[in-house]
């Protein structure tokens, strides 16, 4: 056997056995995730499902030793995100819009997705405090589920800014021009073609943005404070899921936190649930393209 064999053979065992290494331990970090994945989620399940009944749908956050639900709680943080998905999708949408169709060639257009990355990866304390600032603290100090939509629509509006320009950007220039050179104004262009071909991208965006503010927490501290009380006014404090469960988990009462455990697991089911949708959303689209 020749020299240049061996070190072919040695060279490709030598590779064999590298590759070998990578995949065994990427596996392992693999299973190293999902064991701690799946421990949060047994203590999830363990701890929530003894306190999921038709009480906590129907009754109100209770006193301190005593029985109750979270109703007004799910209520206020319904009200809350519906807001701010009300507040963030149009200015979100609008934003993303200019940037794939005018900003791309403008200087503007780069400082705008610069400054929307920084506010994408901002701490959400940071932007309840902006908004304790800018509205509570000028309003006399009055906390309000309407300054926590606010927070929150903080909060959706990166994100939809980046999903609507990103899916704009995905839509064939062929389209635009066929739209165009047919006469085709340039607003109807982006209504009545683009926005078609995006929707989907779009709602997706919307629905990623919805689940991840249904379970933020600090800015809601600043802004919405809690109230234990069923309030429909969105201009006085009210409760909210993560806002209750944040208060009842570290109080010494059991009831307490049964009611908390019992929130976390209603939480999660309802983010994975929106998670899901937005991704079988994503999944048809592309089928139905192909």
């Amino acid at each position: 056997m020749s020299a240049a064999m061996k070190t072919s053979d040695a060279l490709y065992l030598r590779r064999r056995i590298v590759n070998g290494a990578a995949l065994l331990m990427a596996c392992a970090t693999a299973a190293f995730g999902l064991l701690f994945l799946g421990w949060i989620l047994w203590t999830l399940l363990s701890k929530g499902l003894p306190g999921i009944n038709l009480d906590l749908f129907t009754r109100m956050t209770p006193p301190p030793m005593q029985e109750g639900g979270l109703l007004n709680a799910f209520f206020g943080s319904a009200v809350m995100c519906a807001l701010a998905i009300a507040i963030g999708t149009p200015l979100g949408v609008a934003a993303g819009t200019w940037l794939a169709e005018y900003g791309n060639a403008r200087k503007a257009g780069t400082v705008v997705r610069f400054v929307n990355d920084i506010l994408l990866s901002a701490p959400s304390i940071v932007l309840g405090l902006f908004v304790y600032t800018l509205y509570v603290m000028q309003t006399g100090g009055n906390f309000s589920a309407f300054a926590g939509a606010l927070s929150l629509a903080f909060i959706v509006l990166p994100v939809v800014i980046r999903t609507t320009d990103e899916m704009l950007r995905l839509v064939p220039v062929q389209m635009r021009e066929a739209a165009l050179a047919l006469g085709v104004p340039q607003w109807k262009v982006i209504v009545q073609v683009l926005y078609r071909s995006a929707m989907a991208g779009i709602v997706t965006g919307i629905l990623l943005a919805l689940a991840r503010i249904s379970g933020e927490t600090a800015p809601l501290l600043f802004t919405a404070f809690g109230n234990q009380y069923w309030n429909s006014n969105v201009f006085q404090p009210m409760a909210s899921v993560p806002v209750v469960m944040n208060q009842f988990a570290g109080s010494p009462y059991e009831s307490w936190q049964v009611l908390a455990w019992a929130g976390a697991l209603v939480l999660t089911v309802f983010v994975l649930l929106v998670s899901l949708s937005a991704r079988g959303l994503l999944l048809r689209n592309r089928i139905s393209n192909d």
